[in-house]
């Protein structure tokens, strides 16, 4: 079973998450809360796989809970639901490690496949989600000095590629005829030869190369 942890302050929007996402056999909510101080008492105590976020909250955001979440809890995936289109918050979630950001009028089937997409390690962003987030933080930045950009073997390339497109371990094994181990020992590589410590961050860089490219 995959466990469900929402936080929203609206409890209508937490009771209907709760009864779709029980509906479904693989998923249960083990646990809710409407503030950020809540959130962060109960996850622990939870242990959720998943943590259904929304951005406004009463004493804080679900951005920043996010990378609260992740800072405590790395096996815990977290998923940013809001109502708003808004390349800051985008950007702001996949740098806090978000798995997705995905709004209040998606379909319920794609919400759920969402959650389990990120229970799963996948990043749940469009390729072009995540290039809009890759130009939003290019430009608060000068342009990078392509020289100093690391060195990736071929393989290294495709991995991120497929990062980029948010596959999860398995599915980029998959693809390229490798041990889901073995994808993560390279992932792990990737990432430190990045200097990165989020695979969000590492799919916001391979699509950021991907456009640079193309």
């Amino acid at each position: 079973m995959i466990r469900v942890f929402l936080v929203d302050d609206h409890e209508i929007v937490r009771r209907g998450i709760a009864q779709l996402v029980d509906t479904q056999p693989d998923l249960e909510v083990v646990g809710e809360a409407g503030t950020v101080a809540e959130a962060l008492r109960r996850v622990e105590a939870c242990s959720p796989d998943v943590a259904v976020l929304d951005v406004r909250l009463p004493d804080g955001n679900g951005v920043d809970l996010c990378r609260e979440i992740r800072s405590s809890h790395p096996a815990v995936a977290c998923l940013i639901l809001t109502a708003y289109d808004d390349d800051e918050a985008l950007r702001s979630a996949v740098l806090a490690g978000a798995s997705g950001y995905v709004l209040k009028d998606i379909r319920s089937g794609m919400l759920v496949e969402a959650i389990r997409r990120a229970a799963a390690g996948g990043t749940i962003q469009a390729p072009e989600v995540m290039q809009r987030a890759a130009r939003g933080l290019h430009s608060d930045r000068e342009r990078r000095d392509e020289n100093s950009a690391p060195a990736l073997s071929l393989r290294e390339s495709q991995v991120l590629s497929l990062i980029a497109e948010g596959l999860t371990n398995r599915e980029i094994g998959a693809r390229l005829g490798l041990a889901e181990k073995t994808v993560k020992n390279y992932v792990s590589a990737l990432l430190a030869k990045l200097g990165m410590e989020r695979r969000t961050q590492a799919a916001v860089y391979g699509a950021e190369r991907k456009h640079q490219s193309g």
